[in-house]
Order: structure tokens, then C-alpha cells, then sequence
């Protein structure tokens, strides 16, 4: 067969190569829905690196299945060669969010030094861990922090998160809340809430499911109450990548 003849069937060759692999996806997405019916529609089957094994991904939930839909595992691969959770790589890979995608506007923004690096961090105005960490960030030098108050934490986080976000000065009431421990002054007359809101929704669709969560200009993201050390380390890398 010339080189020619070869070109002009690939794309058949491939197609034939495809079908059994559409065939078992079709088989095993089949079968979940009958027999799982409460389960949500499967947005994507993926082979894994175990043969039989595939990735069933709902949004971003990882499940495993085989490929007949026999058993359905709830779990974390890991590679025990390289140590790497697979599972946890993946949902990091589909919640990643570029910097240039966060709602800014709906952060309460504090800028230290020239403010030319950045980062974000979602925080609940009652989680002991956030308030370790907004200690640790006055230290960070030429920073603008964008503060998303995301109250997961009960009604009180709620109550709290709003009259921080409608106060007068919003970067003042956070930090003296956090640090210093004043309690906000509590709203009164009308202020637009919709930004917290709109905090939680973005939250639980990019999996934010806890605080502090850090997001870095270079996309990385990072959960829990960083030290400080590791805070400039990252900063620099998003730094050297932009």
C-alpha cells in the first residue's frame, strides 16, 4: 500500500478503531442509568490507566466503573509508582479556574504595598483556620487580596458576611473582625447582598468546600491556611509563569 493509499484510509482506520471503544461507553452508560436510576446523567467516559477500568465523570464527581457496569466505585485512584492521586488530579484539572475568570467585583478587595501581585481566597467570617490566615497575609508585601466572603458555616457566618459586605468600609470591618475581633456593625436600611450569593454559587460549582481556599494568578489553588513560606513561593511561581 503506497504511502499515498494510506493517507486517504486513515480516517476509516481510525473510525473502526473508535467504534468498539463508543460501543462499551454506550454499554456502560446503559446499564448505570437502569440500574442507578437516581444517578445523575453521565457527562463523560473516559479509559483509565487499569484495563477494564473507566472513569465515569458526573460535573465534576469522579466515579469508576468496569465495562459492563457491574460495579460502580466511589473512591481515589492513586499511582503508587509516581504517589500521585490520579482522582484528585483530575478534579483539580476540571475546577481549575484562570484569575481572569473570578467575579473580582464581588470581592471585598485589600491592597498592601503597590498591590501588584494577587491573589484570592474564599473565606467564612467564623472559620478559626481563615482568621490564622488573614493574620498571616498582613505580613505578605505588594499584594491585593481578593476577598470572597463565602458563609458555609451557619446562619451566623451569613449575618456576619453581610454586615462586613455592606459596611462602609468593607476591607476595615473584615480585618477588624478577623484580627482584632470587633464584631461588625449590624446592617442597617437596604444593601445589595447578590454578590454573596453569587459567591456561594460559584463556590459549589467549582467545588470551593471549604475555607480558606486560595486561588494564585497562574490558576493554581490551593485549600486550607497556607504558611507563609509557601504563600510567597507560590506567589513567585505565578510571578514567573505570567
Amino acid at each position: 500500500m503506497t504511502r499515498f493509499a494510506l493517507v486517504r484510509r486513515l480516517p476509516v482506520l481510525l473510525l473502526a478503531l473508535a467504534l468498539p471503544v463508543l460501543a462499551q461507553e454506550a454499554v456502560l452508560r446503559k446499564n448505570l442509568a437502569e440500574r442507578i436510576p437516581q444517578l445523575p446523567k453521565i457527562d463523560e467516559v473516559t479509559r483509565t490507566p487499569i484495563p477494564g477500568l473507566y472513569e465515569v465523570r458526573i460535573g465534576t464527581d469522579i466515579y469508576y466503573a468496569d465495562e459492563k457496569g457491574d460495579h460502580l466505585i466511589q473512591g481515589s485512584l492513586i499511582d503508587t509508582r509516581s504517589k500521585i492521586n490520579l482522582t484528585d488530579a483530575r478534579i483539580d484539572k476540571l475546577t481549575a479556574v484562570a484569575f481572569a475568570e473570578l467575579p473580582l467585583k464581588d470581592a471585598v478587595v485589600i491592597k498592601q504595598g503597590n498591590g501588584q501581585r494577587r491573589l484570592a481566597v474564599f473565606v467564612d467570617p467564623n472559620c478559626g483556620y481563615c482568621k490564622r490566615f488573614e493574620r498571616d497575609l498582613q505580613a505578605v508585601k505588594d499584594v491585593t487580596i481578593y476577598t470572597f466572603l463565602y458563609p458555609i458555616l451557619g446562619a451566623d457566618s451569613t449575618a456576619k458576611a453581610r454586615d462586613i459586605w455592606c459596611a462602609k468600609d468593607a476591607a476595615k470591618t473584615w480585618r477588624s473582625w478577623m484580627i482584632d475581633g470587633a464584631t461588625p456593625a449590624k446592617t442597617m436600611g437596604k444593601c445589595d447582598t447578590a454578590a454573596l450569593d453569587r459567591n456561594i454559587e460559584f463556590g459549589h460549582k467549582y467545588r470551593v468546600q471549604g475555607t480558606p481556599a486560595v486561588f494564585f494568578e497562574d490558576g493554581t489553588r490551593k485549600p486550607g491556611a497556607l504558611p507563609l513560606a509557601e504563600v510567597e513561593r507560590l506567589l513567585l511561581a505565578a510571578a514567573k509563569k505570567g
